[in-house]
């Protein structure tokens, strides 16, 4: 008896256990028909990630004042992108990285990305290896998003929505960085955190939520001024989103990379030298 039949005549149907379908790729983990070297793509995604993983642990936990490494995240002015702007230094115990409380909000957006998680799922878990290649077996018994843990990744809308705090702490803190000990000033740090802040903007702003957030839930984009308006912040967010995955490892990239030269500067490694306008490098 189908489910349509035992609705009709009223039977309690029970709910039938969330269950992987059957692809179309060869069974059995690896197999497959393509020729190419698939395993790269996800094998760099992996490292990437892992990469990124462990230097952000470092950079955020052990290389503070007071901790193992001992490194100050702030230099002439500049804060790292980690940290951005002095937030609760002045109560916060010298174990306890000020980082925390924003960093939390970052891996909540990006874990929960439409992009990085159909990456991390064919880096990490195999889920598949890649188009048109075979799975483990034991993902049969995977229930996709629709159980616990998988399930939180559902709350990325609003992850979005926190994902604005970090990136409002991100633009002030070049504010602060151009306009240092009351003068104006153009270096390389500024123009490394202006990249960054630009970067990780396209990155949140090219999100699949915000582009839902702009233009869904409209059935017609013609019928008045605010639906046409709507429409074409849509199309621009749209044009952004094609590049959403370019976006995404770029602004990694951009954040390590202004830690990199904060931290660099801390240590004394290079020296602040002559700005372009105004104060330091």
């Amino acid at each position: 008896m189908t489910v349509s039949e035992q609705v009709e005549q009223g039977r309690r149907v029970e709910p039938r256990p969330a269950t992987k379908p059957p692809g179309s790729a060869k069974s059995g983990f690896g197999a497959t028909l393509r020729v190419d070297r698939w395993i790269i793509k996800p094998g760099l995604i992996a490292f990437g990630l892992i990469a990124f993983i462990i230097y952000a642990t470092v950079s955020a936990v052990f290389a503070i004042p007071g901790a193992f490494l001992g490194i100050d995240y702030a230099a002439e002015g500049y804060h790292s992108p980690f940290f951005g702007i002095a937030i609760g230094e002045t109560v916060l115990p010298a174990w306890f990285s000020p980082a925390i409380l924003v960093l939390w909000i970052q891996v909540f957006f990006r874990a929960t990305c439409y992009y990085f998680r159909g990456a991390y799922y064919k880096a990490f878990f195999m889920d598949p290896p890649a188009c048109a290649v075979g799975e483990p077996t034991i993902h049969r018994k995977y229930g996709m998003e629709n159980r616990f843990p998988f399930i939180l990744m559902n709350a990325h809308r609003f992850a979005l929505y926190l994902a604005f705090i970090p990136l409002a702490v991100l633009w002030w803190d070049l504010v602060l960085s151009v306009w240092h000990d009351g003068s104006l000033r153009l270096g390389i740090g500024v123009f490394l955190i202006a990249a960054d802040a630009i970067l990780v903007s396209l990155y949140v702003f090219s999100c699949h939520s915000f582009r839902h957030l702009v233009g869904g839930g409209i059935d017609c984009f013609s019928c008045t001024a605010n639906t046409r308006r709507r429409h074409g912040i849509w199309q621009r967010v749209s044009a952004w989103n094609q590049y959403h995955g370019v976006w995404a490892w770029a602004s990694l990239f951009s954040i390590v990379l202004v830690d990199l030269y904060v931290r660099a500067l801390a240590l004394d490694i290079i020296n602040s030298g002559t700005p372009i306008i105004g104060g330091f490098l």
